[in-house]
Order: C-alpha cells, then structure tokens, then sequence
C-alpha cells in the first residue's frame, strides 16, 4: 500500500474509509512503520473490526493483492499483542 517514508496522516482515515465501506465498522487502525527492514515489510497497517466476519472478508479479499508495487499480506494478529502495541512480531 505503502512503502518507508510514505506514510502520512491521511493514510489512517483514508484506510478506515475503506475498510469501513468494504468490510465493515472498523474500531482502530493502527499503522507502524519499521525502521531498517526491506521496503515491502516496513508498513504494517492493523484494523481492528468490530465483527469478526468483517475481519475475515478482508483477509480474504486482501492477502496477495498487489497494490502500488507491493502485495498485501493480511492476516491475523493476536489481539493481546495488539492491545498492548506489541507490533513487531
């Protein structure tokens, strides 16, 4: 979606926009740049649903897809990690 350095404040709510009109409601989104790694894995971009069925059909719909020179991979992360902003692993 993006790639090091491109991340910008639009990016949240315009993410959320969509997830929210596609998907379904979107509690939080949370987005995490790291620093040092190669440029496909150096954006993580979390969305938290408010149903898992909303979850699942995004993952579905957008792991693989190929987007601005990158694919997505979408998946699940765990909750409690994420909770408490563990977002590295």
């Amino acid at each position: 979606m993006v790639g090091p350095g491109d991340v910008d404040d639009e990016l949240e709510p315009e993410v959320k926009d969509e997830c929210n009109t596609k998907y379904g409601d979107v509690i939080k989104v949370v987005i995490f740049e790291i620093p040092g790694t190669i440029p496909e894995e150096a954006v993580r971009i979390f969305v938290e649903f408010k149903r898992i069925e909303s979850a699942i059909k995004a993952v579905v719909d957008l792991n693989g897809r190929f987007f601005f020179f990158f694919f997505f991979k979408a998946g699940f992360y765990s909750i409690e990690n994420f909770a408490n902003l563990k977002l590295l692993d």
